[in-house]
C-alpha cells in the first residue's frame, strides 16, 4: 500500500514550500531562522490541511537537526521520557507535537522544564486559537506563528506539482484547468482535502486525464472547514450573528447555509434567538416573535425543510430596524448593582412591618401606581432605559416614557392617597 499522496509529495526544503510567504519569504522569520541556523520553540497554528507539520519537518531538515513526532492524544508519558533521554544524546532535538491543544496537563508539566532548559526545541501544531487552547505556561515559552489557508491559486499549483512530482503521478496524469479550478474551490484552503480528491479522481479516470465532470461525479459538496467546538466553528457563528446585526442579508444567508449543511440546529436556534432579542429587540418585537415561531417550525419539520422557516427568519431579522436599548438597559443595571446595592423601600416589601396602613402600598388604588417611587432613594433619579428612535414601536414607548418621567414619583404614600381622591 502506498503512502497518501499528500505524504509522498511533502516538501523537504523551505524553497519547496508553497504559500506562507509571511513566514518563508525573504527576510521573514522562518527564512531568517534557517539562514542564521537559529531555532526557538514555537507553536504553528492554523486551519486543517495547511501544512503545519510539513513546515515543522522542513525546519528540521534545513537545520539538519534530529526530530521526533509526538501525538498529544495517543502519546504517553513513557514516550515522552524516551524522547527526553534521546535528547541527551542528540542536542537540539526537535519535538513536533501534533494537536498540542489536546496535551494533558501531566504531559505539559513534563515538557515545561525541557523547553526552559533548551534540551529540546518544541514545535507544536494546532488548529485551535493558541490564546484560548494552549496552556499559558507553554505558550509563554514559545513563539506563536500563524499558518494561513492556501489560496485557490496555491492549491492549483500544488495539484500540478502532484501530477508531475516523482513521488506523485510522475507526469502520467493530466489535470485540466476546469477540474483544477473546481477542486480548488471545493477545498476551502485545505490542501490535504484537495489532494485526496485528486487521488480518488485518478482512480476514476479512464484515460489519465482529470476532467471537471470526474470531480463532480466523485464529490458533491465542498469542504466547509468546520467541526463542532473548533475555532472555525465559532468563527462561522460569530460571522452569522454579525452579518444579521450589520443588515447584510446575503452574508447572513451564506453563513446560515454553512450551519444548515453542518446540520447544527441547536447553534442556529441559539444564535437567532440571541440576535433577535439583543440586536432587533424593541425596534421590532413582531420580528422577534416571528423568529421564535420560525425556530419552532424548523425544529418540528427538521432538515432539509427546516431551511425554509430559518431562511425567512434570517431575512426578517437582517432587514429589520435594530435596537440594543433593552440590552443596554439591563447591562446598565447590572453594572450598577456590581458596585452597590440598596434596601428595597419598606412599602414595596411583601409583608412590611411597623408601617401605618396609610403608608402601605394599596393594591386597590391603581390610579396611584404610576406616581409611586419604586427605586431606593440613592438611585431614584437614574434612568437605566434609554429608548432609540429606530422604529415606530419604540417611538411610542419613548413618548409614553417621556410622559411618565415628566412628573416626579414619591415615597410618601399617605400624602399621595390624600392628595388624589
Amino acid at each position: 500500500m502506498k503512502e497518501p499522496l499528500a505524504s509522498r509529495i511533502r516538501p523537504r526544503l523551505l524553497n519547496e514550500v508553497i504559500g506562507q510567504k509571511h513566514l518563508t519569504g525573504e527576510n521573514k522569520i522562518l527564512r531568517r531562522c534557517i539562514e542564521e541556523k537559529y531555532l526557538f520553540s514555537m507553536i504553528l497554528h492554523g486551519p486543517p490541511g495547511t501544512g503545519k507539520t510539513t513546515i515543522a519537518t522542513v525546519i528540521a531538515n534545513e537545520l539538519q537537526l534530529p526530530y521526533k513526532f509526538f501525538h498529544a492524544v495517543h502519546g504517553t508519558k513513557k514516550d515522552l521520557d524516551t524522547i527526553f533521554q534521546e535528547a541527551k544524546l542528540y542536542p537540539g532535538l526537535i519535538l513536533i507535537v501534533d494537536e498540542i491543544h489536546r496535551l494533558h496537563k501531566d504531559k505539559q508539566d513534563l515538557l515545561l522544564s525541557h523547553i526552559e532548559k533548551g534540551t529540546i526545541f518544541l514545535i507544536g501544531a494546532t488548529t485551535e486559537n493558541p490564546y484560548h487552547s494552549i496552556n499559558p505556561a507553554i505558550r509563554s515559552r514559545c513563539h506563536l506563528l500563524e499558518i494561513k489557508s492556501f489560496s485557490q491559486d496555491e492549491i492549483k499549483e500544488l495539484l500540478q506539482r502532484a501530477c508531475s512530482h516523482e513521488g506523485g503521478f510522475a507526469k502520467k496524469i493530466e489535470i485540466q484547468e476546469e477540474a483544477s479550478d473546481y477542486i480548488a474551490r471545493l477545498a476551502n484552503g485545505d490542501i490535504r482535502f484537495a489532494l485526496n480528491i485528486l487521488e480518488a479522481c485518478v482512480l476514476l479516470s479512464p484515460d489519465n486525464i482529470i476532467h471537471e465532470q470526474i470531480v463532480k461525479d466523485y464529490i458533491t459538496t465542498s469542504n466547509l472547514g468546520i467541526h463542532h467546538h473548533g475555532d472555525a466553528y465559532y468563527d462561522v457563528l460569530s460571522a452569522f450573528q454579525k452579518s444579521i446585526r450589520g443588515s447584510d442579508v446575503d452574508a447572513a444567508l451564506y453563513y446560515l447555509g454553512i450551519l444548515i449543511l453542518s446540520k447544527d440546529m441547536e447553534a442556529i436556534e441559539r444564535r437567532l434567538l440571541v440576535t433577535a432579542y439583543e440586536d432587533i429587540g424593541l425596534a421590532n418585537p413582531a420580528a422577534v416573535s416571528r423568529c421564535v415561531q420560525a425556530i419552532d417550525a424548523a425544529k418540528r419539520v427538521g432538515f432539509p425543510e427546516a431551511r425554509i422557516p430559518l431562511s425567512a427568519a434570517v431575512i426578517d431579522l437582517t432587514l429589520s430596524p435594530k435596537s440594543k436599548s433593552a440590552e443596554n438597559a439591563i447591562d446598565h443595571v447590572l453594572q450598577h448593582l456590581q458596585q452597590s446595592s440598596y434596601q428595597i423601600p419598606e412599602y414595596l416589601k411583601l409583608t412590611p412591618v411597623h408601617l401605618e396602613q396609610e403608608d402601605k402600598y394599596d393594591y386597590a388604588r391603581n390610579d396611584l401606581w404610576d406616581k409611586i417611587q419604586y427605586l431606593p432613594d440613592a438611585v431614584k433619579n437614574i434612568q437605566f432605559y434609554q429608548p432609540t428612535s429606530h422604529s415606530a414601536y419604540e417611538k411610542v414607548l419613548a413618548e409614553n416614557l417621556k410622559k411618565l418621567r415628566k412628573y416626579p414619583r414619591t415615597k410618601h404614600l399617605s400624602s399621595l392617597k390624600h392628595n388624589i381622591k
